[in-house]
This record gives C-alpha cells, structure tokens and sequence, in this order.
C-alpha cells in the first residue's frame, strides 16, 4: 500500500508539471517542423527551470506556486529603474504585496558575495 501511495504521488507531481507547461510555453508550439518544435520544447523546459528556481529562491509560497503566478508577482515587476551617482536603482510601488519574495530572489541572485574562509 504504502507502495503504491509513493508512485501515485510522484505520478501526480508529473501530471502538474505537465500541465504547467501546457498552460504556459507548449500551448504555442510554433509549427509542425520536427526541429523548430524540438528547438521550442528545450527552450521552454529551459524557461520553466529557471523560473521554478526563481520561485524557490524567493519565498516558500512562491516555491510551490505556478510558473504563471511566479511570472505575474516577481517576474513582470512593476518598477521603474533610474540611474543615481552612476548606480542602478530600481523604485518598486509603495505597498507592493509581493516586494519581500522580490528582495529575497534578488538577494539570492544578485546578492553581495559570501567572504571566503580559510
């Protein structure tokens, strides 16, 4: 039993992922040219990665959200960038519900370097 519950579940994380990218980058597979599908397929499971880990660097609710949720609160951000003293400066919107997840993933990504230790 306890079997059979481990393969029904790992089935239904792949069911998910499945139907994510159905929803988001396979709905526009472009043609029916065997390599441009192929080229399209690898660049969308390329995407999909790389926003999956986004969504996990930013928050815990963001780890297991939808690409298209992830996509819509960190990724279209709602800022403006300007430049200051010759710095890059982003202005996100006062009270912008989504804006610890956003300086979790850009710390984690852009983030100053860890100090090396000997």
């Amino acid at each position: 039993m306890l079997q059979a519950e481990k393969s029904h579940r790992a089935h239904a994380i792949v069911e998910q992922v499945i139907a994510d990218l159905k929803a988001s980058a396979l709905a526009q597979l472009p043609s029916g040219s065997f390599s441009a599908n192929s080229a399209w397929l690898v660049l969308a499971t390329i995407a999909f990665n790389l926003t999956r880990a986004a969504g996990a660097l930013a928050s815990v609710f963001h780890a297991k959200a939808t690409t298209a949720t992830i996509r819509r609160q960190l990724i279209a951000v709602p800022g403006r960038l300007a430049r200051s003293a010759r710095r890059l400066v982003i202005h996100l919107p006062s009270h912008w519900p989504w804006q610890d997840s956003w300086e979790g993933l850009f710390n984690a990504a852009c983030g100053p370097p860890t100090p090396a230790t000997t």
